[in-house]
């Protein structure tokens, strides 16, 4: 199989072959267990670098798309089938988790300074009191922020503003409804059951394996939303493959909804960002929320959630009344810092951080 780049494109030449290559498992013009031409032959037919093509294979390998056998090659692991998948028993991460804390990097003269300005460009107008879904502003720059930095593609009127993790998961239960079963993963944020119980809720706890919740639990289990962190599940750590993404899409159709937590998810050390199940979903059924309590501090109780298209009249009807919950000055604030490009900034210091991190710790990676 042949690939080519278009040196036109404004995309890395790597992101392009990556691209290319990750279509093909999907579509499955590459299939489990298949061996992928290797890294000499893929960079002389597309007259580019082997390091272009190391940086794509190390892409797929991370996302779990192929994985690489010591002096045999690398190998299609991406399992796509019309059933439940069984687990890849012999599936590795491919770096170890490295807990390295935001708040130590964090520029918070740069934030101070911006708090200053938003007091001076707006005067009174920050004691008012904002829409219900969020300051236009703020809900503008994470629409921004999200195209450029997740690749998703969302309008301002999908984007809801809300206190925190546990405020909008309340919301969430309220525009669902509280007759669905619930499910999450086991071992999962403490909050998130408590905050089911408190709701009076049915839910299921499904058992983590590897690489996500174990196939048997999903398949076994009467829910009909599925709350979920793909990227990093807390407190295990464990992240969801590719194939756990596709596996978790086919079981949310049928009136079935899926909670993406996305936490931590900005300071991946990939060169790229793993998709969302947002951005993948055909569905239209995929809630994706997340916070600042991770890439700023915890002392920023603000978060967002993005409502699937045909849930925007359920939301208006059901839960659309309540009051943001957020002070317009901390939401302009955000906005402000996003926009002009100092949240990016702070967040690729603390990934740097990361990868150095990494590299001293186990230097053959």
């Amino acid at each position: 199989m042949k690939y080519t780049v278009d040196r036109d494109d404004s995309r890395p030449i790597y992101i392009q072959l990556y691209e290319q290559i990750r279509t093909d498992i999907v579509n499955k013009a590459l299939v489990f267990g298949e061996k992928l031409p290797s890294k000499r032959l893929v960079s002389e037919e597309a007259e580019i670098s082997v390091i272009s093509v190391e940086h794509a294979y190390s892409l797929l390998i991370d996302e779990g798309y192929i994985d690489s056998r010591q002096r045999s090659g690398y190998y299609v692991c991406f399992r796509d089938e019309g059933g439940f998948q069984h687990p890849i028993t012999d599936f590795k991460p491919q770096h170890k988790r490295i807990e390295t804390s935001a708040r130590d990097y964090f520029p918070f003269s740069v934030y101070a300074k911006t708090m200053r300005r938003v007091i001076s460009d707006y005067g009174e107008e920050i004691l008012e009191r904002p829409p219900n879904t969020g300051c236009l502003e703020f809900r503008s720059a994470i629409r921004d922020y999200l195209k450029r930095s997740r690749g998703i593609t969302v309008s301002e009127e999908r984007i809801v503003i809300g206190s925190g993790a546990e405020y909008l998961y309340g919301i969430i239960i309220q525009m669902l409804g509280r007759e669905r079963i619930y499910a999450t993963e086991k071992p999962s944020y403490e909050k998130i059951e408590a905050v089911y119980r408190a709701n009076g809720l049915k839910y299921d706890l499904l058992e983590l394996g590897f690489d996500g919740i174990n196939s048997v639990s999903l398949k076994a289990t009467n829910a009909s939303v599925l709350h979920i962190t793909p990227y990093r599940s807390f407190p295990s750590g464990i992240s969801a493959s590719a194939s756990k993404r596709q596996e978790y899409l086919r079981w949310a159709k049928y009136d079935r909804f899926i909670i993406e937590e996305d936490f931590e998810s900005e300071f991946s050390i990939l060169s790229k960002p793993e998709e969302t199940l947002f951005s993948m979903s055909k569905d239209d059924n995929v809630i994706y929320l997340n916070t600042f309590s991770k890439t700023i501090s915890p002392a920023v109780r603000i978060g967002y959630m993005l409502i699937p298209e045909k849930l925007i009249s359920v939301f208006n009807k059901q839960v659309g009344f309540y009051s943001c919950s957020v002070p317009v000055f901390e939401q302009l604030v955000l906005a402000d810092f996003i926009s002009s490009g100092n949240f990016e900034r702070h967040i690729n210091r603390v990934r740097r951080k990361k990868r150095k991190e990494i590299k001293q710790r186990e230097p053959n990676l």
